[in-house]
C-alpha cells in the first residue's frame, strides 16, 4: 500500500472527521485526500463512513471536529446548493426523482433558463439544452417525457447528466451503476473518461470490485468510521482490498454449493405479457436458475407477472404441476412464492415502520389465533431472522429507514425467508449490498437451494450470475435467447464474453 497524503497536490482534503450520532461514532479521525484529474475509489462495507463524509463535504450535514480544504482553500457548504456553486456535485445511491417534471426540467431544477429581461421560464430552451446533454452522452431520450415514465437506470443516467451539467470539477458518484446494465455500465464509464480529459475528478463509490480495477486509479478504505488505508489500485490486489474493507479473509464472495437438483417446482409455457413474449422454462427444487440480460430485455416484467404484479396476457404457469393461477401478489404469496423487488425503497419496505413489523408483514397470519398474534413468537422469529442475515441495528423495534441501504436488503430478504416459499424469485438481490453481506447472501441462498428450495434470480452483475447460477437464461429483447449451464461454465466452454454476445442478440 502506498502512502497517498500528498494534501499539496490533492483538490479535496479531509483531515480529523469527526461525526457522531448520539453515542454512535459514524465517523472517528477520518482522513481522505484526492489528487485532481483522477477517479478515486471510496470503498468500506455498509455503515463504514462512506456516505456520511460525501454528505458532510455536500453540506448536508455538519462535521463534529476537523477540517476540509476544496482546491487549497477552507471549505465548508451550508447545504447542496453551496457545494454545487463551489464546484462539487454528487450522484445519489437512492433516487428522489420528481416524478410529473420533464427530463428537462428536471436536470436543470432550480437551474432554468428564463426569457431575457423577464421571470417567465424559457421551457424551449431548457429542452434544447437538454436535448444537447442527451445527444452528447447517446442517450435516445426526449426532452419532454415524465421522469415517471422512466426505468430505474434511465432515471441513474438523468442523475448522472444533472451533475455533469453543473460544470462540476469534482463529482461524487455514490453506487452509479447499480441499476445499470453492462451496456449502459460501460457507457457511464466512457463518460467518466471524457471527463477525466476535461480535468473533473471523480470520487467513485462502489460495492463492484471489478468495476475498481477497470475504472479507477486510487482508493482510500474505511471501516466502522476509521480511515484504513489509501493507494494506488494498480498496486493492490482485489482479495487485498476486499481483506482491508471487512477486516477478515473472504474466501469466497460467490460460495456456490452443489446440491441435488429435485423435481421441477416451477414451469412457464409460453408466458407472454407486457415487455416479454414466448417464456418457457422450468425450475427445479435445489436449483438456481440466473436470468442475465440488459436492462429493459424483459427479465424483471416476466418475474412480476409470475409474482401477479401484472398479469400475461398468454401462456401457463405451473408450481408443484399443479396450474397456477395468480390475480394479485396475494395470491402468489398464499401458493408459496416469494419476490424480492429490484427497488427496495418503493416495492421492498415500509420504511417508517419497524424492523419487526417490515420482516412480519407477510408472514401474520401463520402466527394469527384467532384475532390476535402471538407477538411474543412473532418478535422472537423477527430478531433470530435478522440476527442470521446479520442485519446491523440498534434494535429490532428500529425504523428500516434509519438502516444503510444494504441492511434494509437484508431486512426485505428476511421477511421472505421467514415465510419459507417453494419458489424465491430475487430480483437484483445484492444491489447496493457491500462485499461482505453479498457473500452472506450467496451463502444463504445457497443454503436455501440445499434445502429443497427452487431459486430464481435475476441480476445484472455477470460475475454474481455465473458464480451462483446453476443454470442461466440470457434474455435478448423480450425473448430467451440461450441458455449456458455451469458445467459449460466450468469447463470453459462458455464464458463472460458468451453470455454478452446472446444479450446483445447473437447466436
Amino acid at each position: 500500500m502506498t502512502n497517498y497524503n500528498a494534501t499539496d497536490e490533492s483538490i479535496l482534503d479531509c483531515q480529523g472527521i469527526f461525526k457522531s450520532f448520539g453515542g454512535t461514532h459514524a465517523l472517528q479521525d477520518v482522513q481522505l485526500h484526492v489528487k485532481p484529474g483522477e477517479v478515486h475509489a471510496l470503498l468500506g462495507e455498509n455503515g463504514a463512513g462512506k456516505s456520511t463524509l460525501m454528505k458532510i463535504v455536500m453540506g448536508l450535514q455538519k462535521q463534529d471536529a476537523g477540517e476540509i480544504r476544496f482546491e487549497g482553500k477552507p471549505y465548508c457548504a451550508n447545504g447542496p446548493a453551496e457545494a454545487i456553486r463551489a464546484g462539487i456535485s454528487m450522484i445519489h445511491q437512492e433516487l428522489n426523482p420528481e416524478p410529473y417534471l420533464s427530463i428537462a426540467e428536471s436536470i436543470f431544477l432550480k437551474r432554468e433558463d428564463t426569457i431575457k429581461h423577464t421571470p417567465f421560464l424559457n421551457k424551449s430552451e431548457t429542452n434544447r439544452r437538454a436535448a444537447e446533454l442527451l445527444e452528447q452522452y447517446q442517450l435516445n431520450m426526449n426532452p419532454k417525457a415524465l421522469m415517471e415514465s422512466l426505468t430505474l437506470a434511465q432515471m441513474q443516467m438523468i442523475e448522472i447528466l444533472k451533475a455533469v451539467s453543473c460544470n462540476a470539477r469534482l463529482v461524487i458518484m455514490d453506487e452509479p451503476t447499480s441499476s445499470l446494465d453492462s451496456e449502459e455500465t460501460d457507457r457511464l464509464f466512457r463518460t467518466i473518461r471524457n471527463l477525466k480529459e476535461q480535468g473533473v475528478t471523480i470520487i467513485y463509490i462502489s460495492h463492484r470490485m471489478e468495476e475498481i480495477f477497470k475504472i479507477c486509479d486510487s482508493y482510500s478504505v474505511f471501516r466502522d468510521g476509521h480511515f484504513i488505508g489509501t493507494g494506488r489500485v494498480e498496486d493492490i490486489s482485489i482479495n487485498e482490498l476486499i481483506s482491508m474493507m471487512v477486516g477478515r479473509k473472504v474466501e469466497n464472495i460467490f460460495p456456490k454449493v452443489d446440491c441435488p437438483i429435485g423435481d421441477v417446482v416451477f414451469k412457464a409455457e409460453g408466458l407472454t405479457g407486457k415487455g416479454f413474449r414466448d417464456i418457457s422454462f422450468e425450475v427445479h427444487a435445489g436449483e438456481i436458475v440466473g436470468f442475465s440480460g440488459l436492462v429493459g430485455s424483459g427479465r424483471s416484467e416476466t418475474m412480476r407477472a409470475i409474482f401477479g404484479l401484472d398479469k400475461p396476457t398468454s401462456g401457463k404457469m405451473y408450481l408443484n404441476g399443479k396450474e397456477l393461477k395468480t390475480k394479485n401478489s396475494r395470491d402468489a404469496i398464499s401458493q408459496g412464492i416469494a419476490m424480492i423487488n429490484e427497488d427496495r425503497k418503493n416495492y421492498g419496505l415500509c420504511l417508517f415502520r419497524s424492523i419487526r413489523e417490515n420482516i412480519s408483514l407477510p408472514n401474520l397470519p401463520a402466527r394469527q389465533k384467532s384475532f390476535f398474534i402471538n407477538q411474543k413468537r412473532e418478535k422472537e422469529e423477527c430478531r433470530v431472522v435478522a440476527k442470521t442475515l446479520t442485519v446491523k441495528m440498534a434494535s429490532i423495534e428500529s425504523q428500516a429507514y434509519s438502516l444503510s441501504g444494504g441492511n434494509q436488503q437484508k431486512v426485505v430478504i428476511a421477511k421472505w425467508v421467514l415465510a419459507t416459499p417453494k419458489l424465491l424469485i430475487l430480483d437484483e438481490p445484492t444491489r447496493g449490498v457491500d462485499v461482505g453481506a453479498k457473500s452472506e447472501i450467496h451463502a444463504l441462498m445457497s443454503k436455501f437451494a440445499s434445502e429443497g428450495m427452487a431459486i430464481i434470480m435475476v441480476s445484472s452483475e455477470l460475475p454474481e450470475v455465473m458464480g451462483m447460477s446453476d443454470r442461466i437464461l440470457i434474455y435478448h429483447e423480450g425473448r430467451i435467447n440461450g441458455e449456458v449451464s455451469r458445467s459449460e461454465l466450468l469447463s470453459n466452454t462458455a464464458n463472460q464474453e458468451t453470455i454478452l454476445a446472446k444479450e446483445f442478440g447473437g447466436r
